[in-house]
């Protein structure tokens, strides 16, 4: 070995290790919060707004939106706070006070209905565009009965602002999952996918476990412990990150595993192109049956292909014109990957700490769930193989490949996401930001055993 490729090859390891002592260190902060937090939130009223939209009651909505502009806003306290705006529909046709409900969401999970003192006030106006974003309210709030059931009811005292750190938070999401995915396609040529005749076994295999095998995985652990009914859009979050397709983590993993790196690359790559197809095919298929889940496919896809597809593409070309510069800055884009992964994990926790605040839903079962769906997915991805007859070499990345997923891609899809489909407390975003974490935990263990159960001169 080189004295360069000694030292890349250190650099890789220290990477990986801080990239484990931060996934260690997160967990510790989320058990640490779970004694000391008190779960309380507002999805129960959420979900008895969302009833309403869906029986069709035009009549209750109306006097929903109507009633609260005769009360004396004079007398209504300010209240200051961060959080979202979110809107339900009504399943009947009608004007917009009987069909539409705007209603502002705090972070603690207070839920505040909106009153629209008039329509074609330009301060109300394109409020749908408004849901996309973490927003800084500053609103007047007044109690009143509608019926035999007592609401809240705010009215902005100023238009609400996007904070600064979502504007930059979501860019750079955006910006870091382009350019890693270019450099994913910087390490590929066309001979990465000659794999496909050679070894056709191994990637038929790898593929089944990924998109069939996998998902099924997180559909039983979701109905084992109770996350199909009790918190749906964890188990929506369960459905994404495993239909996502593999990413530079497993390849790195494979390489240190000493498994068949080249079956890796050719699996992740094959994985990430069929991708715009799986991902919402299988959120449509395990998802359509729960009770307000809208699964947008046309968004997924769009996202798919502007954020994964046009880079990979991208990077290809551009080894392809110019292979000598594309090798030179595929250790750069390797460390970007990692410094991606581990920003969209720190920033998003950051800007969403209530999450650990809420014991009830991110509790003891909520982070065992998410260790044994990446562990599980290793020991299936090994077992399988071997049932087939599988050399431990190309079982090793295999079972790394079926374990291991591109989270970034699916905190990112779940980030874009979350508003339109209703994911009210971000369930999608932390099951794949945990994911991120636990699996180079679980992939250090998979690496430490290999060698007894999977052997290899």
């Amino acid at each position: 070995m080189t004295f360069r490729a000694l030292n890349k090859t250190k650099r890789d390891l220290n990477l990986a290790v801080l990239s484990i002592i931060s996934s260690v260190c997160v967990y510790f902060l989320a058990f640490c919060s779970m004694a000391i937090a008190d779960g309380t939130s507002g999805e129960t009223f959420y979900k008895h707004l969302s009833s309403l939209a869906n029986s069709g009651n035009n009549s209750l909505i109306e006097k929903l939106n109507t009633n609260p502009r005769k009360l004396d806003w004079n007398n209504a306290k300010a209240f200051k706070f961060k959080g979202h705006l979110r809107f339900l529909t009504s399943v009947k046709q009608g004007s917009a006070d009987q069909t539409m409900l705007f209603f502002a969401r705090s972070t603690e999970g207070r839920i505040i209905i909106l009153t629209i003192p008039d329509r074609n006030d330009p301060v109300y106006q394109n409020l749908e565009k408004l849901i996309e974003s973490k927003l800084n309210f500053n609103i007047k709030v007044l109690d009143s009965k509608i019926g035999d059931k007592k609401y809240q009811f705010g009215q902005f005292i100023t238009p609400p602002v996007q904070p600064v750190f979502d504007k930059i938070f979501k860019l750079m999401i955006i910006l870091m999952l382009f350019l890693v995915m270019v450099g994913m396609g910087l390490t590929l040529t066309g001979k990465d996918f000659t794999i496909l005749i050679s070894k056709p076994k191994g990637i038929i295999i790898g593929e089944i476990l990924q998109f069939g095998v996998m998902p099924l995985i997180a559909v039983a652990l979701g109905y084992l412990m109770g996350f199909h009914e009790s918190y749906p859009y964890i188990y929506v979050g369960m459905i994404l990150i495993t239909a996502t397709p593999g990413g530079v983590t497993s390849n790195l993993m494979t390489h240190y595993a000493k498994g068949d790196v080249a079956l890796s690359v050719s699996l992740t790559s094959l994985s990430t192109v069929l991708s715009i197809f799986f991902v919402p095919f299988l959120l449509n298929a395990y998802c359509s049956n729960i009770p307000d889940v809208k699964v947008p496919t046309n968004t997924i896809a769009l996202t798919i292909i502007v954020l994964v597809i046009i880079p990979l593409g991208i990077g290809m070309l551009f080894r392809k014109l110019n292979e000598t510069l594309a090798k030179k800055l595929i250790p750069v884009f390797s460390l970007l990957g990692i410094i991606a992964l581990l920003f969209l994990i720190v920033a998003g926790i950051l800007s969403n700490l209530e999450g650990f605040a809420d014991t009830q839903r991110h509790g003891v079962l909520f982070y065992t769930m998410v260790f044994l769906l990446t562990l599980s997915g290793m020991v299936v991805g090994g077992m399988v193989p071997a049932l087939f007859k599988i050399i431990n070499f190309q079982i090793r990345a295999i079972s790394l490949e079926t374990g291991l997923r591109n989270a970034s891609l699916a905190m990112t899809i779940a980030l874009l996401i979350q508003d339109s489909m209703g994911d009210f407390h971000s369930s999608m975003f932390w099951v794949s930001g945990m994911f991120g974490l636990s699996m180079y935990v679980a992939g250090l263990i998979a690496i430490k055993i290999y060698p007894k159960i999977f052997p290899i001169e």
